[in-house]
């Protein structure tokens, strides 16, 4: 009996020595990973931050990293327990995309007493000295961007105008957003000045067009007060719009008071991030045009850091000036945005593999 009773619980031990050891597999699904990330996405209500998160997750496991995934759903509260268990579970390295820049200080220091490498990812994290890298796009040149689309299309070099312009920015909390307004305004405000370019609503600083959490709907919200305030016996030929959530509101509004129509012609509205319901605008002619953001690229730079951290070799960046979060300026890598529009969307997005034909005609 005894025999039996050793024989059974050898057996018991041995099979619960295998479910453990299965247990401890990482998301890469190798025994042993090269490294464990955080990575902590803002929210799931725009596609962007979900291809951004699955762009990494996918390229972080093919290397062998063991990977956590977390949206915060544009809670701040959620985002900062979602880091905190993190910080618990023995991330090595966490890579943040911030729902609110400034709401993070207490959880950043808790990392960098855990060792732990943070690498801003795409929002830079502020008042912090706890941020060891930012990874983005050139937002200024985002701004820029924009504005210049809308500068060629209204030929104000050549001194046409004037022309009714409407500005819309991104959201207060997001430092972004401010360097995207500095952008657009470094090619505005000579054609405000001379009055080639006139915001009848007079709303011309960052603190009165900003769209908090750059959502879409408070947007539309304030593009139909803008219109029944200003515009019930002038049309408006442009909006500024930086973000193309923010555009299809603007768009819904305009259309609400009769534009779209061949006697009335919808503004020339720009956008950021080319979001597959606004390429699909693009190409009915409503909105005109968007900033194209690679997240693929944008993704690849965050993991050639975290490569470079995990080989205990020198990070690269390619600035170390501009990103000034308060209490430090953060060597940054930035990548290159693009101008989609009409014209150009097949060469920048489908031939590249972004969004396929099918994609953009379901």
């Amino acid at each position: 009996m005894k025999k039996k009773l050793i024989v059974s619980f050898c057996l018991m031990l041995s099979l619960s020595m295998i479910l453990v050891g299965c247990g401890s597999k990482s998301s890469s699904g190798s025994g042993k990973s090269k490294g464990y990330v955080g990575i902590s996405m803002p929210t799931k209500s725009a596609e962007r931050w979900i291809d951004d998160g699955n762009n990494m997750v996918k390229e972080l496991d093919d290397l062998g990293y063991k990977t956590d995934l977390q949206y915060g759903e544009d809670k701040v509260e959620n985002q900062v327990s979602q880091i905190e268990n993190m910080i618990t579970k023995g991330v090595d390295t966490l890579v943040i995309a911030s729902i609110d820049g400034s709401a993070l200080t207490d959880v950043l220091e808790k990392a960098h007493k855990a060792d732990i490498t943070v690498i801003a990812y795409d929002r830079l994290l502020m008042n912090s000295k706890y941020v060891d890298y930012y990874v983005t796009f050139d937002n200024f040149k985002v701004g820029v961007l924009g504005a210049s689309y809308i500068e060629d299309k209204l030929d104000l070099k050549n001194g046409k105008g004037p022309y009714n312009i409407e500005l819309f920015g991104g959201s207060p909390d997001d430092n972004n957003a401010v360097i995207n307004f500095d952008g657009v305004m470094s090619v505005f405000q000579p054609y405000i000045d001379n009055k080639q370019l006139v915001v009848q609503s007079g709303q011309t600083k960052f603190n009165q067009i900003a769209t908090l959490r750059w959502d879409g709907s408070t947007a539309q919200a304030r593009m139909d007060n803008l219109l029944s305030a200003n515009y019930t016996n002038k049309t408006l030929d442009a909006v500024l719009s930086p973000y193309d959530p923010i555009s299809l509101g603007i768009i819904s509004s305009l259309k609400g008071v009769g534009y779209g129509s061949s006697s009335k012609p919808l503004p020339v509205i720009t956008g950021q991030d080319a979001n597959l319901a606004s390429i699909k605008s693009i190409i009915a002619g409503e909105q005109t045009q968007t900033i194209f953001k690679d997240t693929r690229i944008l993704a690849k730079n965050t993991i050639d850091m975290i490569e470079a951290i995990a080989d205990d070799k020198e990070v690269e960046v390619n600035d170390t000036k501009t990103y000034d979060n308060g209490v430090k300026v953060v060597p940054t890598y930035t990548a290159e945005p693009v101008s989609v529009d009409k014209d150009n969307y097949k060469e920048i997005l489908v031939d590249s593999g972004y969004y396929s034909e099918k994609e953009l005609a379901d």
